[in-house]
């Protein structure tokens, strides 16, 4: 597998790690969206953050979407994923240009001044939210101030997209650190020690290091076992059948003022960009269609 996440813990059970390698999927995004270099990194980022805490979740129909609100000009990130490593997402303005800030790209001026919200869908009556302010807008901090504000989760959140000349990115990755409950000084200072000492994910991707060799850095002087390595991929589940039923939902009446207009409908899919093309016929039998069940309906009252 290209793209994966592994999952790791310390032996005594005091550290907990998500590492991920995420080249593919940000490519696949950007392609999907003709995205800028800006909004590759900063979209990049929270893909990846977003594929490591939806493998958190445990149950197979769990829905994680994370989603930042700032007031740059790149305007709203939003992801989804599931346990599966399945991952979507899209950018308000995936065209955003900015010049570089000290030689980077500048995410942060991008983002803005903001919020960010993690939304888990757990089959509840009600889905569990948590918001916080945006501290850096580089995502990676910002994550980590939600962990430890809304999850009470002490937590360090590192990401990275490295760019290619050609718009495209050479790499992309990160990890999560979680301490468990049970964590003594001694783990906690050895695990920030170790994670401090890592400056950026991006420049460990120009070297070539794969998750396992960042989660041996993380937890170096300290015995770990890799629990899980999990597929990760851009995948949206759109389809024809989906669009035709959200269709139907808007009614008879509703429909035939799209055949008034006299020219097919054409729809698309937020967050893939698939595009999805409906026929004045195809109008005509969805209207049709509804009729009929409103008409059986009635007469079986």
């Amino acid at each position: 597998m290209s793209d994966y996440i592994i999952k790791a813990i310390t032996e005594d059970g005091q550290a907990r790690a998500f590492v991920a390698t995420t080249k593919d999927m940000v490519n696949e995004a950007a392609r999907r969206h003709e995205m800028s270099p800006v909004a590759i990194v900063a979209s990049g980022r929270l893909f990846t953050a977003g594929a490591m805490m939806g493998t958190m979740m445990k149950n197979d129909k769990d829905l994680l979407t994370v989603r930042i609100k700032g007031n740059g000009p790149i305007g709203q990130l939003t992801v989804t994923a599931d346990p599966k490593g399945n991952v979507k997402g899209f950018v308000g303005n995936p065209q955003v240009m900015l010049p570089l800030k000290d030689g980077r790209i500048d995410v942060a001026g991008a983002l803005g001044i903001g919020v960010l919200s993690v939304t888990k869908d757990l089959g509840l009556k009600e889905p569990y939210i948590g918001d916080t302010i945006l501290v850096t807008s580089e995502i990676g901090d910002d994550l980590t101030y939600y962990f430890a504000t809304s999850e009470q989760t002490p937590s360090a959140v590192g990401l990275g997209v490295l760019m290619e000349k050609d718009n495209t990115a050479k790499g992309a990755g990160g990890f999560i650190v979680q301490m468990m409950p049970e964590a003594t000084d001694e783990t906690v200072g050895m695990v920030e020690a170790n994670v401090q000492s890592i400056t950026s994910v991006s420049e460990l991707l120009d070297k070539g290091e794969t998750p396992e060799d960042i989660l041996e850095r993380i937890f170096k002087g300290k015995p770990y076992k890799i629990l899980e390595k999990i597929e990760t991929r851009y995948k949206c589940d759109c389809s024809r059948t989906k669009v035709i039923n959200a269709m139907l939902s808007l009614g008879a009446d509703e429909i035939q003022s799209l055949i008034d207009e006299d020219k097919p409908v054409e729809t698309k899919c937020q967050f893939c960009n698939e595009k999805y093309e409906f026929s004045l016929d195809d109008l005509a039998k969805m209207r049709d269609g509804l009729k009929k069940k409103e008409t059986e309906q009635k007469s079986g009252e």
